[in-house]
């Protein structure tokens, strides 16, 4: 395939995933950007594990809530690949062929129909990571980590105080170390810069050990550093589809499934 047509296919795949996050969704053309595959994996979300839409490009990793498969997708979420680091981890209750995705901003388990799809999506992810970080000239190190959030069926009872939940005790989520929590454990606000540029839910114990809540105000003043992509991570719609094989993507831009010659929505 010659270079013009190579150019062509490639921004056309691109175009195809940019609309199918419309309305809504921030633009992904962009100088350079390659579309190296796509697939469906589960994301574990804080009531159950979700199937999601995944795009991976050269320069970084797009997933979304799927409406309409192939065609409508929703909730855009947007990772660099040089803050994303992998983690290999053992098959757990309910999830099976499971890896972490680690980010400044998001941490979450995902996992792949089968062994081989997993084994496909983490060695794509690390290589297109380490082509990134070679070309920014970056040493590849992030210091901090969003928290994995612990699943709302983990505990029955606040992980900072005997309260049981109910119907009227809510479970809520420490964005700092991701413990559920109840409300009384759970009023205190603070700007976590890595995670929002407003301030967000933290426990009691958290609240401790950040800076005092009492900046927030002064901090809404001023100029703070806010990621790239700032999309909401609160309660994701959810839908229920099946899993779909994934599809990768060659230099000359040849699915590896030879029935699959077309991106989704041309």
């Amino acid at each position: 395939m010659d270079c013009l047509k190579y150019e062509m296919v490639n921004q056309a795949r691109i175009q195809a995933v940019e609309n199918s996050f419309q309305p809504g969704g921030k633009p992904l053309c962009s100088l350079g950007r390659v579309l190296i595959g796509e697939g469906r994996l589960l994301k574990r979300c804080r009531k159950r594990a979700m199937p999601k839409a995944f795009f991976l490009f050269n320069d970084i990793l797009v997933y979304g809530s799927i409406v309409v498969p192939g065609r409508w997708n929703n909730h855009q979420q947007i990772l660099r690949l040089e803050e994303l680091e992998q983690e290999n981890i053992e098959d757990g209750e309910g999830m099976t062929n499971q890896w972490i995705l680690r980010t400044p901003r998001k941490s979450f388990f995902v996992s792949a129909a089968s062994l081989q799809e997993k084994r496909a999506w983490m060695d794509h992810i690390e290589r297109c990571r380490a082509e990134r970080l070679k070309l920014l000239g970056f040493p590849g190190t992030v210091k901090t980590f969003a928290s994995l959030w612990v699943p709302d069926s983990a505990t029955h009872h606040c992980m900072r105080c005997p309260r049981l939940f109910t119907l009227a005790q809510r479970k809520h989520h420490c964005r700092n170390c991701g413990f559920v929590v109840c409300n009384s454990c759970s009023k205190g606000r603070a700007i976590l810069k890595n995670i929002s540029h407003k301030p967000v839910r933290v426990c009691k114990l958290c609240k401790d050990i950040l800076p005092s809540l009492d900046t927030c105000k002064r901090f809404r003043g001023d100029s703070v550093e806010v990621p790239e992509y700032d999309e909401s991570s609160d309660e994701e719609a959810e839908e229920q589809e099946n899993q779909q094989n994934s599809h990768w993507y060659e230099e000359i831009y040849c699915y590896f499934n030879p029935e699959n010659v077309y991106p989704p929505c041309m």
